[in-house]
């Protein structure tokens, strides 16, 4: 019977599988990073070249970054849509050449990626990614609603106070009362 493992066998294999991710995106021809709105790529690329020499095609479903008459560095569809309209690439200096520097805008707003295309060597476990602290503005509507929701919870029961829910079933409880006058809720406990 085998059992779960301990919190220390769990973190042990959490740092492998990020040295591991790590290993395999240094091999990739490029560099990438997302939020959960987009996704920026990075590509060294000889100083002498120009915006002319550099082939960037962007459509919803596919990429291809490369230099014209050469093996392009990226190629393949993409895991999820973008917007197209939305999404830049420039080529800027840097101080070992020049970078091609993408910026993909994502359709869905809500989904993390586990590489830049379907065809990708490697791909990162979206499951342990750790996102950046977002506004409540930065919510669609339902959610902003559920998370402010559970910050109001969340400060009642610090206060000592009933939470949104608790507050319901009280007001229910009174409203039985008072159509039932007649019983006796002196004793009530509530749990």
């Amino acid at each position: 019977m085998s059992s779960s493992p301990t919190p220390t066998e769990r973190e042990n294999k959490d740092k492998e599988d990020r040295a591991r991710e790590a290993e395999e995106q240094a091999k990739l021809p490029y560099k990438w990073t997302q939020t959960i709105q987009d996704l920026d790529i990075t590509v060294a690329v000889p100083s002498n070249l120009r915006g002319k020499d550099i082939v960037v095609d962007m459509t919803k479903t596919k990429l291809k970054v490369g230099v014209k008459g050469q093996e392009p560095f990226i190629d393949g569809p993409l895991p999820h849509e973008i917007h197209p309209s939305e999404s830049t690439w420039t080529l800027e200096p840097t101080s070992s050449g020049k970078d091609i520097s993408i910026h993909l805008d994502k359709t869905n707003k809500q989904q993390w990626w586990a590489s830049v295309t379907t065809n990708a060597p490697y791909l990162l476990d979206t499951s342990k990614i750790q996102p950046e602290n977002s506004k409540l503005g930065d919510l669609d509507g339902e959610t902003r609603g559920m998370v402010e929701k559970m910050m109001y919870d969340q400060r009642q029961k610090e206060m000592g106070k009933p939470t949104s829910e608790e507050q319901g079933k009280l007001e229910l409880l009174e409203k039985f009362k008072k159509s039932h006058p007649e019983m006796d809720f002196s004793n009530a406990k509530m749990g």
